[in-house]
């Protein structure tokens, strides 16, 4: 499915086409960007230890998709309130941006993906990630936000990878209530990455080794959010496996 951020009070005029839920898709967009060409997106079929032991390793973020209801945006408000109570720990380290353009949640998840692990993997100077990186590395999460909305460069390559899709494209006023987010590990600390919010929010200590089996538990909770609904889709950014 192709994916489409409901409108939120941080939601600007401009809009993108959404970005196809779809690893290979996901893949050749990145490449085109920067991404090492040995390392891809990789579909995630299930949660038991027979299913997570067929991803590639080391798992480098997982993105989900989950839909939109009244039940996860309550959880989201509920976390927000309890999250400026309570505090949490956010390491410094943390590449994390708003989101100001509509349909934009695939992409802003890549971004969270590989932004968070650039000490992973080599970017070629001059590539598209390379420089958005360094040039954003020094700004606030809103001020990426501008700047990722300012870049026509983006923009052109988000829309030859929404056509380059194996689904039907949809029209730009579609509604299609499902969103992206990433959960990463930064720090020690496994963090979910969402634009829509006001802050990264901390789920509990992880490694480099165990992200995806920590990530599980935080996927679990969205799932029973879900009122339901079976459009979920969980993604791998992990090295490709070796022929």
């Amino acid at each position: 499915p192709h994916t489409r951020a409901p409108p939120t009070p941080h939601t600007m005029g401009k809009k993108w086409l959404p970005l196809e839920s779809n690893p290979d898709v996901m893949a050749d967009f990145s490449h085109t960007l920067g991404l090492p060409a040995d390392i891809g997106f990789h579909d995630i079929y299930g949660f038991d230890a027979d299913l997570l032991g067929m991803v590639p390793k080391p798992v480098l973020a997982v993105l989900l998709l989950f839909p939109i209801t009244p039940k996860s945006e309550k959880a989201k408000d509920d976390e927000a309130v309890k999250i400026k109570e309570a505090g949490q720990t956010v390491s410094d380290k943390v590449y994390w941006m708003k989101q100001t353009i509509g349909n934009a949640c695939g992409t802003i998840g890549i971004l969270h993906a590989v932004g968070n692990n650039v000490g992973q993997f080599a970017l070629p100077e001059g590539s598209y990630f390379h420089d958005f990186f360094a040039k954003t590395a020094g700004l606030s999460p809103a001020e990426r936000a501008t700047y990722l909305e300012e870049d026509e460069g983006i923009e052109a390559a988000h829309g030859d990878a929404v056509v380059g899709g194996q689904s039907a494209v949809p029209a730009m006023d579609d509604v299609v209530e499902l969103h992206f987010v990433a959960l990463v590990h930064v720090d020690g600390g496994l963090y979910e990455l969402d634009g829509r919010k006001d802050s990264p929010v901390y789920h509990g200590a992880t490694t480099a080794d165990t992200l995806l089996q920590d990530a599980v538990p935080v996927i679990t909770r969205f799932m029973e959010d879900a009122e339901g609904s079976i459009s979920f889709n969980a993604i791998a950014l992990a090295p490709n496996p070796q022929d």
